[in-house]
């Protein structure tokens, strides 16, 4: 019965994390109206990895509680990536992704032996978009851009999804993809934290000089 309480407690709160995960975020990005610090290639990675584990845990059919946060991430993605976009004088080219993230969707089901594969490849694309973050944060040495509050999010979802994964299908391919997410999201917050930490030391220094 207690494991049972915190199984709920869990899927409840991830769920409502999720609800609005990338909100600070993209009201960031409004505000600010530019997009540095943040990787569009990122985005694009992310909400094809997010794509990827939906579809595998659906096709499975996996209980429902256990994934009903990605399609409102998937949401919260599409529009921080138009506004992206926007910001970045490329809006035309959202089509042309809306029609490749649907016809690889579709394609994800035509046999079992694509969405076993893409399952498997899905914790590297979703590595490959922290990395791409992480990339874009290193060069541009500005995390001003960059929501806190979202990657925090980000990581106690991972978190909570490794304790939910463990007391339900104990799924292997999904429990690693979990842990790496929630390691690499601790590595994103950390260095954006440090940006912040260091930009927000020299314009002090500025200011007293």
């Amino acid at each position: 019965m207690e494991t049972d309480g915190m199984l709920h407690v869990a899927n409840f709160t991830t769920l409502f994390a999720c609800m609005v995960l990338k909100f600070p975020q993209i009201f960031l990005v409004m505000r600010a109206k530019t997009t540095r610090g943040v990787s569009l290639h990122s985005l694009l990675l992310e909400v094809t990895g997010y794509l990827v584990f939906i579809t595998y845990q659906m096709y499975y059919d996996y209980p429902p509680p256990t994934y009903l946060e990605y399609p409102i991430l998937i949401a919260q993605d599409a529009i921080l990536l138009l506004l992206v976009l926007h910001y970045n004088g490329n809006l035309r080219q959202s089509l042309g992704y809306a029609l490749a993230f649907v016809v690889g969707w579709r394609l994800l089901t035509v046999q079992k032996w694509i969405i076993d594969l893409a399952m498997s490849l899905c914790t590297f694309i979703s590595a490959g978009s922290k990395f791409a973050q992480l990339q874009c944060l290193w060069r541009s040495k500005d995390s001003g851009q960059v929501s806190a509050l979202s990657w925090s999010l980000a990581i106690y979802t991972t978190l909570t999804r490794i304790y939910t994964t463990l007391v339900t299908t104990g799924d292997t391919q999904v429990l690693v993809r979990f842990v790496v997410m929630a390691l690499l999201n601790i590595w994103v917050l950390a260095t954006v934290l440090h940006y912040r930490r260091r930009n927000g030391s020299s314009s002090s220094t500025k200011k007293d000089d």
